[in-house]
């Protein structure tokens, strides 16, 4: 009775072995395969990804032989799946690292892209404030030489208008001097004719 239920137990343990053997098989083949061409980026970090080697648990129920005591054989079986758990656990911790310092290095990464993109408006806005600085100060000139010339246009116009001022006033006073030379010469016409006779008898010229 024994023997017979270590051989079912035997083969159980084989079947679970098999299955185990196909699950690691199929997720070598997985780990094997290349990644996705979207997966293609991820990839391609500064630390590449490192595979795990291959699960001691592949045919450790075979060597050494089974026991025939089906209280050793759980003693065995007991032991494999504590030692399977704790490796299970060692590679989810493994992986949540990895995980991790993916992560950490794409927020790393995206932080420095938006770091740059922040660098370069702030450079690509001080050069337009630069610009309309420099385009600022020449409007400046070019309308302050713009009042100059037109100050010295109307200088110049004033000056002009007031020298012909003074000319008008020089040529005035110059006839009105000539006017009144020639007025003290004037003879009234009460003397007219006695001037007159004067000159007909004395040749002498007025």
């Amino acid at each position: 009775m024994a023997s017979r239920l270590g051989r079912a137990f035997q083969a159980a343990v084989d079947r679970r072995s098999q299955g185990r053997s196909l699950v690691n098989v199929r997720n070598a083949t997985t780990e094997a395969a290349p990644p996705p061409a979207r997966r293609r980026h991820d990839s391609s970090l500064d630390c590449p990804h490192e595979y795990a080697k291959q699960s001691g648990f592949l045919g450790s129920w075979k060597s050494p032989p089974p026991s025939s005591d089906p209280v050793e054989a759980q003693k065995k079986l007991a032991l494999l799946r504590r030692e399977y758990a704790k490796q299970v656990k060692e590679v989810r911790r493994q992986y949540a690292y990895e995980m991790e310092m993916q992560r950490q290095e794409k927020l790393r990464k995206d932080e420095a892209r938006r770091e740059a993109v922040r660098v370069a408006k702030e450079e690509r806005e001080a050069a337009k404030a630069a610009a309309a600085k420099v385009a600022a100060a020449e409007r400046k000139a070019i309308e302050e030489e713009f009042r100059q010339t037109l100050l010295k246009e109307r200088t110049e116009k004033l000056e002009s208008w007031r020298a012909k001022e003074q000319l008008h006033e020089k040529k005035k006073d110059e006839r009105s001097e000539l006017l009144r030379r020639q007025s003290s010469m004037w003879i009234d016409e009460s003397e007219l004719d006695k001037r007159i006779t004067e000159a007909l008898v004395d040749t002498t010229q007025l």
